[in-house]
């Protein structure tokens, strides 16, 4: 072979290669959904909990940057798992301006997966709105979710059958007060918050806190090269990726990866929904 069809040879298969990949990113990782089986070891968790199970999902982003309908299916075969608690973590919809997509939320969650015990939400950055400074959308997209008996958290606590749910507002949002969150903390309960954005971890708000954090925002970065890590990650502390990650004070966070996207592209990040099983510490 000479020179140059070995040049051209090569040419094509790249761009060969490129298509390819470019319709996996687009076609085909944004819907091939995982479950992530996790072990969650809790201090002070009653001993009739042992072995429940704690469903999160995050970041579902309603909107028109892809088929919602994705979504719904996903919510079908979750329910499968028939699961003791489930979680919401925020960032429910995409805006287009100022349109906010309530029709489509609605009908997503007329879908929603529900606890046997129990089903909490927070809220994200995207569920306030343009700029995050819309506090009526927020006020609605919570109201949404109440109708449909998930018991939204906004700096407040709910306690079921001996486990402690502690919820903050967004960080980004017009409502983040976690002082107020944590007012009622009580280190010998069994607690776990929910926070969506994971820079919090790193805020002087934790007190003696030293349980799991549960967490969305990132979705991962949905492109992550191999061996390097995803180019773009909306927060500050860029360890903060996606999956399990040890803190101080023997804290752990675990940051979902979302289950919906910003834009329809993932590549190395697969949509995630999470099982957690119980277990004493």
């Amino acid at each position: 072979m000479d020179r140059r069809k070995f040049f051209k040879r090569a040419f094509l298969g790249l761009t060969g290669l490129g298509i390819v990949s470019g319709l996996y990113a687009w076609q085909i990782e944004p819907f091939w959904l995982e479950f992530v089986k996790i072990k969650m070891p809790i201090k002070n968790l009653p001993t009739d909990l042992v072995g429940k199970t704690l469903m999160q999902i995050s970041d579902i982003h309603i909107g028109e940057r892809f088929d919602y309908h994705f979504i719904i299916n996903s919510f079908i075969k979750a329910k499968e798992l028939n699961p003791d608690f489930v979680v919401y973590t925020g960032d429910y919809v995409n805006l287009n301006k100022d349109k906010v997509f309530y029709k489509e939320l609605e009908e997503v969650l007329t879908n929603a997966v529900k606890g046997k015990l129990g089903t909490f939400g927070i809220l994200g950055n995207h569920d306030y709105g343009r700029n995050w400074k819309q506090s009526e959308v927020a006020d609605k997209i919570s109201a949404m979710f109440e109708q449909q008996g998930v018991k939204m958290l906004r700096n407040a606590n709910a306690e079921v059958s001996g486990l402690n749910f502690i919820g903050f507002d967004d960080l980004w949002g017009q409502n983040f007060n976690p002082q107020q969150a944590m007012a009622n903390f009580d280190k010998s309960k069994a607690n776990i918050v929910l926070c969506h954005n994971p820079d919090v971890c790193d805020l002087d708000v934790w007190g003696e806190y030293d349980s799991w954090i549960l967490s969305g925002h990132t979705h991962g970065g949905q492109v992550k090269p191999p061996f390097l890590p995803p180019p773009m990650l909306p927060v500050q502390n860029k360890n903060y990726t996606a999956g399990q990650i040890k803190l101080s004070n023997n804290r752990t966070l675990y940051i979902n990866r979302a289950l919906g996207h910003l834009w329809q592209v993932r590549f190395n990040v697969r949509p995630e929904i999470t099982i957690f099983e119980l277990a004493k510490a």
